[in-house]
């Protein structure tokens, strides 16, 4: 799929069916991820894939929306503040570093077809608990990952004129 088509087209998914995900799909998608620009290059990221049905279902109590486990895989992007790059006002860039990385993962996921849902109102140290994640790693962004049951129609997006300003 044209790049433009799959940003036209990718939606937040809320429906998944009990489909895996192909090996060499998710392979792909995740080296989008990997592949992504980050500040001073300093990749200050880390991704735990989980497929493990037991682990989804202790990850209920960081987040309790039914829907997000019936995707056959989640992903969880954890960030690495330690390493992030830092501004000269001592700003770190890392949940941008994230942010892009999580971005490539989730177009390169509707481009293979897939889709996915942006999750961040969990609940973080549940989630470090239940997947043993270390003291340097924060689970930021939370997404399921599989094919969708049902593709809502788009959301509304503000016009460029009130997204815009040119200076010239």
């Amino acid at each position: 799929m044209d790049l433009y088509e799959t940003i036209k087209t990718r939606r937040s998914i809320r429906a998944y069916k009990k489909d895996p995900v192909e090996d060499d799909k998710l392979d792909r998608i995740i080296d989008a991820a990997r592949l992504a620009p980050t500040a001073a290059n300093k990749q200050p990221f880390s991704l735990i894939v989980i497929k493990n049905e037991q682990v989804k279902h202790k990850l209920k109590d960081a987040y309790s929306q039914e829907w997000f486990y019936t995707a056959p895989v989640i992903i969880c992007a954890c960030a690495l503040p330690d390493t992030a790059w830092k501004r000269n006002d001592g700003r770190r860039y890392v949940d941008v570093d994230v942010a892009i990385a999580m971005d490539h993962l989730i177009l390169a996921a509707s481009a293979e077809g897939l889709g996915t849902c942006w999750i961040a109102a969990f609940k973080p140290e549940v989630v470090k608990d239940v997947l043993n994640i270390p003291d340097n790693l924060e689970p930021l962004i939370l997404t399921p990952l599989g094919y969708p049951e049902i593709i809502p129609e788009p959301t509304f997006r503000k016009s460029l004129g009130e997204m815009v300003r040119e200076i010239k």
